[in-house]
């Protein structure tokens, strides 16, 4: 039994990057994660997201069909994901060593980071359209600068203040939006033919359905890095529920309201159909609603950040090796920062057809390393990984995990034939007519392989070495499964 860890100090910088998080360190209740992740998602950007279908002929039922089953089913993985930052008081990518290797992660590494920063210059077009319209100033490298440094300042002190200001946040979120989403219902109705056309766009079904999945999924390759200071007595369901929940309920509202707005307002931005909504409801409260919605769109951008910094700290470890400080961190936040400031005021074309295209590949490249990492968290190891030995180049899990990688790209060859792009189609796409069912092909391929590559592991001695280090070190290594 463990003794009680004493409460550890958290009002200052954090420390802590890749490093495993000691337990006189892990304070924290599974409740917090809700609200983390239900403002991760409450953001104009995830509404955009929900405008993908009415943009494509779908009629809002439609839409809302397929943004609630696609966040149900991205969520999934998200929320297991979730559930091993308490077990193994690790990043995400870092646990992802045992599955790709100590150097091999490095790709899957550069793959998120592409992802996390690729949003944030979404996050950014957005946050600076909002101060745009709010101010009347169209100057949008001053308010990419603002907003960057806005966003920086609360990655650099981490952790523990980025959970207490999406807590606070919660509650203004719900006092605006949550208001004007209902009133929105009786005041601004949708004419009959916006609601039901009476038949099923089953393309723009399918891209918005792949959209709320790809949506909902992209946060799975860092959740973990925000539950990890969680005390490993936490119970995994509660862990995997308390995400869940918070990341259906903020992604799937949002995003309905997106699909909302789009029917109302056809060919609008997102700020502006939001802004008009909002007045019809109530005359002139547009602008105090998109100014609501500011603080939510800078603390995602802090979310990718602070994220996307542990990813980049990782690819260097994996790569040279470093000494993972808080002063590393902070010049890696920074470093991700100006990408996402770079990337934004280079940027160029409609925002929602950049956003849409940009949501299909990630769900591409993520499938199946999600497929590998939870089939060998909760199949294949069940959880009994030796920590110390995720920290050595040449220890237990090698410098390329062949297993893995091999997995990942089977996953990636098997979504060819089922993708449907404005770039390509595969010839299984073409036959059903358009419909992509790459991500299904993805998981089941990946996870299949996998699976039968780890039956030649030697999961015995591994679990003795778990076993040996935990009573050596006190690191608590066995986590699934055991009590």
């Amino acid at each position: 039994m463990d003794a009680a860890p004493a409460a550890p100090r958290t009002a200052a910088i954090e420390v802590k990057s890749i490093d495993y998080v000691p337990l006189d360190e892990r304070t924290g209740k599974p409740t917090s994660l809700f609200p983390l992740w239900f403002m991760s998602n409450a953001n104009l950007t995830t509404l955009a997201s929900g405008m993908v279908g009415v943009a494509m002929g779908a009629d809002f039922l439609t839409s809302v069909l397929a943004v609630l089953l696609g966040c149900a089913v991205g969520t999934v993985f998200t929320a297991f994901h979730s559930a091993q930052g308490p077990q193994l008081g690790l990043p995400q990518m870092i646990q992802s060593r045992a599955q790709f290797g100590y150097r091999g992660v490095a790709v899957i590494c550069l793959v998120v980071i592409a992802s996390i920063v690729g949003f944030n210059i979404f996050n950014q077009i957005l946050a600076a359209d909002v101060v745009a319209t709010v101010t009347g100033m169209d100057t949008p490298l001053l308010w990419y600068a603002l907003i960057t440094i806005l966003a920086l300042s609360l990655a650099i002190f981490g952790y523990h203040w980025i959970h207490r200001t999406q807590a606070w946040l919660t509650w203004l979120f719900l006092a605006t939006f949550g208001l004007f989403s209902v009133l929105a219902i009786f005041f601004v109705p949708l004419p009959a033919a916006s609601f039901w056309s009476g038949e099923v766009n089953w393309p723009a079904f399918l891209v918005q359905f792949g959209a709320a999945s790809a949506y909902a999924l992209g946060w799975a390759p860092y959740v973990s890095d925000y539950s990890r200071y969680l005390p490993p007595q936490t119970s995994p369901a509660k862990a995997s529920f308390y995400t869940y929940s918070g990341v259906f309920v903020g992604a799937s509202w949002l995003m309905i309201l997106g699909a909302y707005v789009a029917s109302l307002f056809a060919g609008l931005d997102p700020i502006e159909a939001v802004r008009r909504a909002a007045d019809e409801v109530i005359p002139g409260s547009g602008i105090v609603l998109l100014v609501a919605a500011l603080p939510a769109l800078i603390t995602v951008i802090t979310v990718n950040i602070y994220a996307a910094a542990l990813e980049v700290i990782a690819t260097l470890d994996s790569l040279h090796g470093v000494r993972a400080t808080r002063r590393l961190r902070i010049i890696a936040c920074a470093v991700v920062a100006a990408s996402g400031f770079l990337g934004a005021a280079l940027s160029s074309g409609e925002f929602l057809d950049s956003f849409g295209s940009f949501l299909v590949v990630l769900l591409y490249v993520l499938v199946p390393w999600t497929s590998v990492n939870l089939v060998d968290y909760y199949f294949v190891r069940r959880g009994t990984y030796a920590v110390t030995q995720i920290f050595e180049p040449r220890g237990l899990y090698g410098s390329w995990g062949w297993r893995g990688l091999t997995a990942y790209a089977a996953g990636i060859v098997a979504m060819v034939p089922f993708v449907s792009t404005v770039w390509y189609t595969g010839p299984v796409a073409t036959m059903l007519g358009g419909i992509d069912i790459a991500l299904f092909a993805g998981l089941i391929v990946s996870g299949g392989v996998y699976a039968l590559l780890g039956r030649s592991l030697d999961l015995t001695a591994e679990r003795e070495l778990a076993a040996a280090e935990s009573a050596r070190t006190g690191i608590r290594s066995v986590a699934f499964g055991t009590r």
